[in-house]
């Protein structure tokens, strides 16, 4: 049988992995299409966009210089998107005999392959949370630190570790492996407090050891008890380098003066949320969407992620930033501009990462979809163009045809391929 899992793309569009932006070498872009209806050259250079010019301006330089390539004729040009909430560590698992693998191998296998997979949709950086402590000890972090540190030069795949539990006796255990998996790599705080037996105990536990180490904070709550929600927030605020909450589901099921209100309470202490519009995950209960236009109401940041990837909590998922968009836009009312910069640019500054702008001095993170406009590329983007730190690290290409009408010389003149370059 075939093997279609994802692969690490290969020559001659890519170059070698292990490559960092500033060894990337030169690449023009051409004929892009902007989402402000321009149509552009783009040159890449050292992992960042080096200059953005009206279509064929930067042609002649890049040929005296014997600059590659890249026609982008048909593709819309967009900020890469990045994914803030991953379970890499127990994603592809749904259909596996009995229990949930964590053997070492296998968790690195199902995150290599999911990283490779949402790499493929456009998320050029991703941040799984992993559990941490309980029978797992600290093998599945140690698993998905491997499959990062092998994958560099093609995503950025970042960790949060995730002890069940911060308080009362076993929470001394917990603390401690919390702390080893800091020292070993995990580069986010975070956990589920609706799971201790004191969620208030757990928040604080997790923000000192933050603060200790400088790190930021991502946990998990679906957000349906207001009282203790407005607790988090109180001692979250002003926490630096910030505080993340997700998936928030159950805001949605709240009466609306008290999803109000809360979200007011969240957006007064900087908190970020993001939300699931695909699903829920294994951290928290329920699958109801956080109300993101009430979010953006009250002046919350949110930023939008996948969540579980064919796992016990969902057997489907894509891990495609575009789905994601795509539900923003046809479910929550946002605009698809909105929708994109919610997995794009906010997903990006929640996860402390750069911002991404397809302008001069930018990093060279980029997406390219065919579609002449962004309700086209969030409806239809079957063929994609993944550019991370200069480089093109994945490609997918897409063709449709249709079959020939059955009444000769009468028919439609149904084409055999989808119209255009679409």
């Amino acid at each position: 049988m075939p093997d279609n899992r994802p692969q690490p793309p290969s020559q001659p569009w890519s170059s070698p992995s292990g490559s960092g932006p500033a060894d990337s070498p030169p690449l023009l872009l051409c004929g892009a299409r902007l989402t402000d209806g321009r149509t552009v050259d783009v040159r890449l250079g050292g992992g960042r966009i080096e200059a953005v010019g009206t279509a064929g301006s930067l042609t002649a330089d890049a040929t005296r210089a014997c600059v590659p390539r890249l026609d982008l004729t048909g593709y819309l040009l967009l900020p890469a998107p990045a994914e803030p909430h991953a379970h890499a560590d127990t994603a592809l698992s749904a259909e596996g005999p009995g229990p949930v693998s964590q053997d070492p191998q296998d968790v690195q296998r199902r995150a290599t392959e999911a990283a490779l997979l949402q790499l493929g949709h456009g998320a050029t950086a991703l941040r799984t949370h992993v559990r941490v402590g309980d029978m797992a000890g600290l093998g599945a972090l140690r698993a998905v630190l491997r499959a990062a540190r092998s994958l560099r030069g093609l995503t950025e795949l970042t960790t949060v570790a995730m002890p069940r539990v911060l308080t009362g006796v076993a929470g001394a255990d917990g603390l401690a492996v919390l702390r080893d998996a800091v020292t070993m790599g995990a580069s986010v705080v975070g956990g589920c407090p609706d799971l201790d037996p004191d969620p208030t105990g757990y928040v604080e536990t997790v923000l000192e050891t933050a603060s200790e180490h400088g790190l930021p904070v991502d946990l998990h709550t679906d957000a349906s008890d207001p009282a203790r929600l407005a607790r988090l927030a109180a001692i979250a605020g002003g926490l630096r380098p910030g505080v993340t909450l997700g998936p928030c589901g159950g805001l949605s099921a709240l009466p609306a003066d008290v999803a109000a209100r809360t979200a007011e309470r969240l957006a007064a202490a900087g908190v970020t949320v993001v939300c699931l519009p695909q699903g829920g995950c294994g951290a928290a209960e329920g699958r109801d969407a956080a109300p993101v236009r009430l979010l953006h109401a009250a002046g919350v940041r949110v930023a939008a992620g996948s969540g579980s990837l064919r796992d016990v909590s969902n057997p489907v998922g894509r891990g495609d930033p575009l789905e994601a968009a795509y539900l923003l836009a046809s479910c929550q009312g946002l605009s698809p501009e909105e929708a994109y910069t919610t997995v794009s640019t906010r997903a990006r500054a929640a996860m402390g990462l750069p911002e991404v702008r397809v302008e001069a001095g930018f990093p060279a993170d980029l997406l390219a979809v065919r579609g002449d406009g962004l309700p086209a590329a969030l409806s239809l983007a079957y063929s994609r163009i993944v550019v991370h730190g200069g480089r093109v690290v994945a490609r997918t290409s897409a063709v449709r045809e249709y079959c020939d009408s059955a009444a000769s010389g009468t028919g439609p003149g149904l084409p055999r391929q989808g119209r255009g370059p679409m």
